[in-house]
């Protein structure tokens, strides 16, 4: 069955001191209603959050007498709207509009009271108010709205209906008939599933006395539950209490709105003696329901709660008019399907009503017929949800209104008293009690404390009695109560009041508990990652060694969504204090990255620094290496080339000369020579086995033999400590100023004429340590022991393999064994090997094999 569906205001785009939209949330006779601010724009925008998502039946809409827009349009959607939570967005659909009265025909001094059907599902509802109606009273151009009321199911029962059939189809078989039910339910329950009761309509809460519509409300359901249990008698002296009370709850809200004018024309002697009558007349018509045994409970039962004889409190502030409830909230003392007596009994509220604390003593107060009533606060305790919902909004409007003077002891009793209040409802699991708790928390921190002037001590104990609680409720299970208290800590961390004492921080670098749950952990270092690039570390309660701490102890837990949030802290930690950062974590060597997590901080490290990471560098490698080895291959090609090209060389020259060899052993009449005693090597194969470097011969000089000597042996050669390539030890120094692939990075010094890398150049050539060169007619110069010795080619082979030649030269070790080496090679040919070798080339290519422990000429300089 459709009802009174509770709200809230979630924003609205201005209104006009005194007149906020949150006003809307209260029905009763002397609300004021929300106005629009002076001369604004429009159109104008109003945001509710229903208490639960629901079908929306019905929408009621009370205009202010001339202050009236000409148009309201309705939208409605499942979320709230993107400007509010960027993240979580939906766009409202638009249901329609309504067309307000210029009301000129009453002379402006009626309202306005439009109802709409509508059947749409959502939870959040937006109204839009467009341009105003002109008249002589609307000088400022405003528009307001007095009272919005919302009537509907709640969405998650939408099978409500189906229930409704099979119990119609039950009663069918067993010969009942819902037209037979007794006429006392006539006006309130006509059974059917869409039928609205009169009570939840706007204009019952708008001319009745809040407490006797409460009172009202309560009979109305224990009618009903009279009728269920067929006690029709009972029934009936209800329904017309019922009808009387309506006209009692009339009468004492015409008083209100008496006294209420009374007040603002300072006519405090009518405003005194309206607060008598509605005391008297109030006492005599609960004394007369406790008389007929309404307000009673069955014999073996004890009331749940007590009524109240005294009147409402005559506040002074429009503000302070609003709907205040005499029943205060209190348990069941019933369970289901026990009897229910006439007993007035808690029952579950759809609709919140902000209540204000009432005094307990006025100027003549008539004598009490029940127990002293309990404060509005205490609702605070009740199992309705809206009760504590409205204890919370009471005193959030209290302490609003606390007057500037109050004696700061009473102000802090009132400041702690709340608090611990704040500290039961952040544990609440109903959204919107947790929400009025957040909301209250805020207004203590940002505006009463200032307003006071209290110490900072007092936001201290605020935000200490607190946190601890949000922070658990960021790990509950629902995930809108988990963003909404993430939202509100990352919110009062920023607070001027409470940024400054640097409290939040220290609580979010504790270090997590192995039992906590994943949503509490997860909510935890993401609020720290948001924290820290809000805050940062200066001055903010966050350093880098907390925060590092913190990191690592994430690093290994087993969720690993808390996991990639701690790299990202790390990195983030690492863009603005990198060394320290550095000293918190393990070096960088294998054994490090062979864990995934520490792989990935070094590789992000690696890019904010703008290096290269492992796998951009293996990358790198594998390419380079793919070059040299293609680059190796085509070297020997051409060197075989040179090769081959210079053995036909020298076999066309020893054919020659053999040749001259044979004409010579002739006599002059052609007789043959006589053959030499000893046998002679034949001349064509003079080149084989031989190395045209060093002069060694040897039977292992195959073709791959020499290269293996080449790359290992000849004393003549070295290789490059840089490119790795082979080159002649005479023609070192000019390979790295000029064909090296690191010439680059190579300078030559003026005094000794050798390559310096250009990192140690200038401080080289200014200390002047090094041997100076002498000119190439004049002298060799040694790149591998940097010393000066006869000039010409022969004198290199005397350096470089004599034992007492080069002492840099460790090649050398192997070949004074044999002694007999240099002396093969005394041929012309071989004479000549410095020259017409290694000019061809320069260099010699490499064999593939992986490079030796042969030592290196920068390796022996450093």
């Amino acid at each position: 069955m459709p009802h009174k569906i509770g709200f809230v205001v979630v924003s609205s785009s201005g209104h006009e001191d005194g007149f906020s939209a949150r006003e809307l949330m209260i029905h009763a006779p002397t609300v004021s209603g929300w106005r629009s601010p002076k001369f604004c724009q429009f159109p104008q925008e109003i945001v509710l959050q229903m208490v639960e998502r629901c079908r929306i039946r019905k929408l009621q809409l009370l205009a202010h007498q001339y202050m009236i827009s000409s148009k309201v349009e309705f939208y409605i959607s499942e979320s709230l709207p993107e400007y509010l939570v960027p993240y979580q967005a939906e766009r409202f659909r638009r249901l329609g509009y309504v067309s307000l009265c210029d009301n000129e025909k009453t002379g402006c001094k009626a309202r306005e009271l439009k109802s709409v059907y509508v059947d749409a599902v959502g939870q959040f509802l937006k109204l839009i108010f467009h341009q105003n109606h002109t008249n002589k009273y609307n000088i400022y151009n405003q528009v307001a709205l007095v009272a919005i009321n919302i009537i509907g199911d709640p969405a998650d029962f939408g099978d409500e209906s189906n229930i409704t059939s099979r119990e119609k189809l039950i009663d069918h078989y067993l010969g009942h008939s819902p037209h037979n039910e007794d006429p006392a339910l006539e006006g309130t329950f006509a059974g059917r599933s869409d039928y609205i009761s009169p009570l939840d309509d706007l204009a019952f809460d708008m001319y009745q006395d809040p407490e006797v519509a409460q009172i009202i409300r309560r009979l109305d359901e224990k009618k009903r539950d009279a009728v269920k249990k067929e006690r029709y008698d009972h029934a009936k002296k209800l329904k017309q209490a019922i009808a009387d009370l309506q006209k009692v709850g009339e009468r004492l809200g015409r008083f209100e709105v008496e006294k209420r004018c009374a007040v603002e024309k300072e006519d405090y002697d009518l405003a005194k003696e309206k607060k008598q009558q509605m005391a008297r007349y109030r006492a005599q018509v609960y004394e007369q329901l406790e008389l007929h045994g309404l307000l009673q409970g069955e014999p073996e039962m004890q009331r749940p709660f007590a009524l109240p004889l005294q009147p409402l409190a005559s506040p002074s502030s429009p503000q302070h008019w609003k709907a205040a409830s005499s029943l205060p909230c209190t348990e069941e003392l019933e369970t289901e399907g026990t009897f229910a007596g006439p007993a007035l009994q808690e029952k579950p509220l759809a609709y919140p009503s902000a209540s204000s604390p009432r005094h307990s003593a006025v100027d003549q107060s008539p004598p009490a017929a029940g127990p002293v009533p309990r404060s509005h606060v205490a609702g605070a305790y009740s199992k309705t949800w809206s009760c504590r919902e409205d204890a919370l909004l009471a005193l959030y409007q209290k302490l609003m209104e606390m007057p500037v003077g109050t004696q700061k002891e009473d102000l802090k009793n009132m400041l702690r008293a709340s608090v611990f209040l704040i500290r039961r409802a952040i544990k609440d699991i109903v959204t919107s009690v947790f929400q009025a708790s957040l909301k209250l928390v805020k207004m203590i921190i940002t505006q009463y404390i200032p307003k006071h002037k209290l110490s900072k001590l007092e936001t201290t104990h605020c935000v200490e009695r607190t946190i601890p609680l949000l922070l658990a409720r960021t790990g509950d299970s629902s995930a809108r109560l988990r963003v909404m208290a993430l939202n509100f800590i990352q919110e009062m961390a920023l607070f001027k009041e409470v940024k400054s004492l640097q409290l939040i921080p220290s609580y979010l670098v504790q270090p997590l508990k192995p039992n906590a749950s994943t949503h509490l952990a997860m909510s935890q270092v993401d609020l720290l990652a948001r924290l820290l690039r809000d805050l940062g570390t200066g001055n903010s309660g966050f350093t880098v060694d907390s925060v590092m701490k913190f990191a690592l102890s994430a690093l290994e837990h087993k969720v690993y969504d808390v996991r990639e949030t701690a790299v990202r802290i790390i990195l983030d930690l690492y863009r603005q204090h990198p060394a320290l950062t550095l000293e918190h974590l393990p070096p960088e060597d294998s054994n490090t990255r062979r864990n995934l997590l520490y792989k990935a901080i070094f590789e992000g490290i690696a890019k904010i620094d703008g290096r290269p990471t492992e796998a951009e560098v293996r990358a790198q490698k594998r390419a380079a290496t793919k070059e040299a080895e293609k680059q190796k291959k085509e070297e020997v090609k051409v060197l075989q080339g040179q090769l081959a090209a210079l053995r036909e060389t020298q076999a066309g020259a020893q054919e020659k000369e053999n040749d001259g060899v044979k004409l010579r052993n002739q006599d002059p009449q052609g007789r043959k020579a006589a053959p030499p005693d000893a046998p002679e090597i034949p001349d064509n194969h003079y080149l084989d086995n031989l190395c045209i470097f060093c002069g060694e011969r040897n039977e292992s000089f195959t073709e791959e033999g020499l290269d293996l000597h080449y790359w290992k042996h000849c004393l003549m050669l070295t290789r490059c400590d840089h490119c790795r390539q082979v080159v002649e030890i005479s023609s070192l120094t000019e390979h790295l100023l000029t064909e090296c692939d690191k010439r680059h990075g190579f300078g030559k010094c003026h005094r000794c004429s050798e390559a310096v890398p250009m990192e140690e150049l200038p401080r080289h050539i200014q200390t002047k340590e090094c041997n100076p060169a002498k000119s190439e007619k004049v002298a060799n110069r040694c790149p591998l022991c940097h010393e000066n010795f006869a000039p010409g080619e022969e004198a290199w082979k005397a350096h470089l393999m004599g034992p007492n030649g080069c002492t840099m030269n460790l090649r050398k070790t192997h070949v004074l064994s044999r002694a007999t080496a240099p002396q093969q090679g005394k041929g012309p040919a071989a004479s000549k090997s410095g020259t017409s070798g290694p000019k061809v080339g320069s260099k010699i290519p490499t064999p593939r094999g992986g490079p030796s422990k042969s030592s290196s000429r920068t390796y022996m300089r450093r």
